[in-house]
């Protein structure tokens, strides 16, 4: 008997109801743009955790949606711990899904309250870096430089 050729395999994975599909470290890596090594870190991390055969990794869609979640948080600037946190609740409790969207909620607060002291500080940096810029052109001018 012999093999389906990848291009019959990857039509019978996109006839698969979606739960039921599987991926491999590659085609993840393609699909979202990132290198098997940053997957294999998640998987590290715990934030993965594909089924083995042999030496190859079969990602399931839980995996390749925790995948996705991941990569949004760190975009949005969440820990791992942060990440790991949101993501295990979803998977571990009944209730999970609101529970995660609460807890989602209380860290995007905190970042955001976060950026407003940031960009705060960023303001009074800058003016302070305007104020000594206008004192050395002043030292300037009063030696008979032009700035």
């Amino acid at each position: 008997m012999t093999q389906p050729s990848a291009p019959a395999k990857a039509a019978s994975q996109e006839a698969l109801p979606r739960q039921h599909r599987h991926y491999t470290i590659g085609e993840l890596a393609r699909m979202f743009e990132v290198t098997p090594r940053t997957i294999r870190f998640y998987e590290q991390e715990g934030l993965l955790a594909p089924r083995r055969e042999g030496q190859k990794r079969i990602y399931r869609e839980k995996d390749r949606v925790r995948l996705k979640l991941t990569l949004r948080g760190k975009r949005l600037g969440f820990s791992l711990a942060e990440i790991r946190e949101v993501v295990t609740m979803y998977d571990a409790m009944p209730d999970g899904n609101a529970r995660q969207l609460w807890r989602l909620l209380e860290i995007l607060a905190d970042k955001r309250d976060n950026l407003e002291r940031q960009l705060e500080d960023i303001r009074l940096m800058r003016m302070e870096l305007d104020d000594v810029d206008h004192r050395a052109r002043e030292v300037l001018r009063s030696l008979g430089h032009e700035a």
